[in-house]
């Protein structure tokens, strides 16, 4: 089995390191709908090149992975919103963890919805927690987005989120987390609740305007995003350590500023706090053009930073797709930008529409600029011997024990064999499985 840990770093020998991501969700495909669904979209990815998912994980008012925190919180500790009330749930988490590792593809929880509560159709239990919500001037739930927030300054708002990411952190491994335009203030004419009404006198004296872009009004909320963010990244950082992924994918600069009260390049610079690492504004244009336009103001924006700097691409979505002749045209532009990669929104646009474009035009996979090629080595496989047990020769390390029940991965434990010893023979008892695999630990 040591051969295929060192055939997994001269893979990468003649790629130049770059993120080459991209989102996976429930909603509009199939990609991970089903767990046969969620290998193949893994296998087909790292086939075609790509070497980082963004999975949704929190969406439309619940974690799709057992949480404490949202039991507490809403009674609910889990569901996958594809699914029908009532159905069998499955820990969306732990399946595309297992099958991105497999791929040595590295794997970045997306907390999709943030302070968003609910879409504007949805009725659920943490849009009926009203205290917790933040409201328009007259007295609206829905933002101008078309969706349900909570309130970014509301303490227990804010306990959620990084409850139910803190604890994805320390019960996965995982190679990082994301947020994205949902960390934000939620729509520029929002905060008219009492909550907030409340906070802006308590600590500015006056009232809140009925002008939502008067400046100080305007100053005070960006100001109150800012701080978040610092607690947020703060807090991650210590429960997640340093070998670690801590991802925003915000709305571009400076609309995002002028809409959302999120000023993202200035947090890039922030010395007082620990920061993001990496920064994917969506510059979701619906041609070329348009992208060629308004990434060169991105790159300006985030100055000596750029290199933490990744292009958000649309390939699909409302409206018509992306030109095919045109994709990869995006990437090249990135690469001239020296920018650290792009990530293609979304996934069905990379497997359904452009994946032999994009399977030519790579290549080959290329090492993640972080981690380098051989983070995520490919699994170390188990045979069956004479009596039962699975065995196989495993070089020294630290690593997660999966095995195939009932035609589902799933993690059962952790074995370490010691430095010093070279490969040495492992031999696992798990009655019931049609397979078993050690993958590399590298948290927990």
């Amino acid at each position: 089995m040591l051969s295929a840990f060192l055939m997994a770093s001269s893979l990468f020998t003649n790629s130049e390191p770059e993120v080459r991501g991209t989102w996976l969700t429930t909603t509009a495909n199939e990609a991970i709908s089903r767990p046969e669904h969620t290998a193949e979209t893994m296998r087909r990815l790292r086939d075609i090149g790509l070497n980082t998912v963004y999975v949704e994980v929190w969406k439309n008012g619940y974690t799709e992975f057992p949480s404490e925190t949202m039991a507490r919180a809403i009674g609910v500790p889990m569901r996958v919103n594809a699914s029908p009330q009532g159905a069998v749930q499955r820990d969306l988490l732990e399946e595309t963890l297992i099958e991105a590792h497999r791929n040595q593809l590295i794997y970045i929880a997306w907390f999709e919805y943030g302070f968003m509560a609910a879409h504007q159709g949805t009725q659920n239990e943490l849009r009926a927690r009203k205290d917790w919500l933040s409201l328009d001037a007259q007295g609206g739930e829905v933002a101008g987005n078309g969706f349900v927030w909570m309130n970014p300054l509301h303490p227990d708002a804010q306990d959620l989120l990084l409850g139910i990411v803190k604890e994805a952190i320390v019960k996965y491994d995982l190679d990082g987390i994301q947020l994205d335009d949902r960390i934000v203030w939620p729509y520029i004419n929002m905060g008219y609740d009492d909550f907030t009404r409340r906070m802006y006198r308590q600590e500015t004296g006056r009232e809140v305007p009925a002008d939502p872009r008067e400046p100080q009004w305007v100053a005070w909320r960006t100001q109150k995003v800012e701080a978040f963010a610092k607690r947020f990244v703060r807090e991650v950082r210590e429960v997640a350590g340093p070998d670690f992924i801590i991802s925003l994918s915000p709305g571009p600069h400076p609309w995002a500023l002028e809409n959302y009260l999120i000023d993202w390049p200035a947090w890039s610079r922030w010395t007082d706090n620990p920061t993001w690492d990496e920064y994917i504004p969506q510059v979701y244009r619906m041609n070329y053009a348009g992208f060629a336009r308004d990434w060169p103001s991105q790159v300006s924006a985030m100055g000596a930073r750029n290199k933490d700097l990744i292009a958000g691409v649309r390939l699909v979505g409302d409206g018509p797709d992306a030109a095919r002749e045109d994709v990869t045209r995006h990437v090249d532009l990135t690469r001239e930008t020296k920018s650290m990669g792009h990530a293609w929104w979304f996934s069905r646009g990379v497997l359904d529409l452009f994946s032999k474009e994009l399977k030519d035009y790579y290549r080959g996979p290329a090492p993640h600029p972080r981690f380098g090629a051989d983070w995520r080595p490919a699994p170390v496989r188990f045979t069956r011997g004479r009596d039962g047990a699975w065995v196989a020769r495993v070089p020294a390390g630290r690593y997660r024990v999966i095995a195939k029940v009932e035609g589902q991965w799933h993690t059962v434990g952790t074995h370490e064999v010691p430095a010093g010893r070279g490969a040495t023979e492992v031999k696992i008892e798990k009655p019931g499985a049609s397979a078993v695999e050690f993958l590399v630990q590298r948290r927990g």
